[in-house]
């Protein structure tokens, strides 16, 4: 199975459910194990623009709709963001804002459900390893029992951790070893899930295709070079940090000979100091030597 695609990679993830609802279904009714089961999933945005795998920070999401109305945002995650519960709730609460309309009653609002399969570790305290699956709505903070209707809904799987546990059975097991270990030709062999044995052999069939392969490249090289653009970032901001602590550095010694020198300094040559380059604040460290006067460290050659 060497030669199959990631099924985490967004791009693919989407192909898979989009136009599948059944297996949409299934995913969703694993998850959410708890609540009860539905049976009809229309997905509202099956197609993928082309543009969209070039756009690093789009999110190939899943959009849809049950019988009952409820509304579902279905994701792959394989970055984590800085801010990303604020991010989450975001686009949650426009799922949910969406729906109405001028005029409309707020009793006619539909729960927004979102579930977020994440490439990553959200929660990395150590007091957290334990736990690699979370349901989270509008709750009373002493008695969390009690919720504030089920207008709002998040649930998420850290995969990595979910797999690292091994504390999941059943269809959920089954989908958390498919995104986990789809390579896998034996450990593969013994799911029986139908629906997930159905998602692998989609996979399969996606995976032969020559222009879907040369699409997830696509979209995969884009995310790639996002993470790149932003470690360069980082480097190049730890190495301004750096350069400019440096300057801060010789800037303060540079104020303290001079008032030593000369006495205290005026607000004028201070914010000279404070705004001078490394290359100058060299140069009048080492005219200090000879001056007779502050101003002899500072006058043009």
């Amino acid at each position: 199975m060497s030669e199959l695609l990631d099924p985490k990679n967004d791009y693919v993830f989407k192909r898979l459910f989009a136009d599948a609802p059944d297996l949409l279904v299934a995913l969703i009714n694993a998850v959410r194990r708890c609540a009860a089961p539905i049976t009809h999933l229309a997905v509202k945005n099956p197609t993928i623009d082309a543009a969209e795998l070039h756009g690093k920070y789009i999110i190939l999401d899943l959009l849809a709709e049950d019988a009952a109305g409820r509304q579902y945002n279905i994701e792959m995650q394989v970055r984590r963001y800085r801010a990303w519960s604020a991010r989450s709730t975001y686009y949650l609460a426009r799922l949910i804002s969406g729906q109405l309309v001028a005029g409309d009653d707020y009793g006619e609002l539909q729960p927004a459900i979102g579930i977020h399969l994440l490439d990553f570790d959200l929660f990395q305290d150590p007091a957290h390893q334990d736990q690699a699956m979370r349901s989270f709505a509008m709750r009373d903070g002493e008695r969390p029992a009690v919720t504030l209707g089920q207008e709002l809904q998040l649930n998420l799987i850290e995969l990595r951790k979910a797999d690292r546990l091994q504390q999941t059975e059943g269809a959920l097991g089954a989908w958390i070893t498919l995104f986990e270990h789809w390579q896998e030709e034996d450990t593969m062999a013994q799911i029986v899930d139908p629906p997930v044995r159905a998602a692998l052999d989609k996979l399969k069939t996606l995976s032969a295709d020559a222009e879907a392969r040369r699409l997830a490249f696509v979209r995969e090289r884009a995310l790639r070079d996002e993470r790149s653009l932003l470690n360069d970032a980082r480097e190049e901001g730890r190495e301004e940090g750096r350069e400019e602590g440096r300057r801060e550095g010789e800037s303060a010694v540079l104020e303290r000979q001079l008032t030593r020198r000369f006495g205290p300094l005026d607000a004028a040559t201070r914010l000279r100091l404070q705004a001078a380059t490394t290359e100058q604040l060299g140069t009048w460290a080492e005219r200090i030597l000879d001056a007779g006067a502050v101003g002899e460290v500072f006058a043009d050659p």
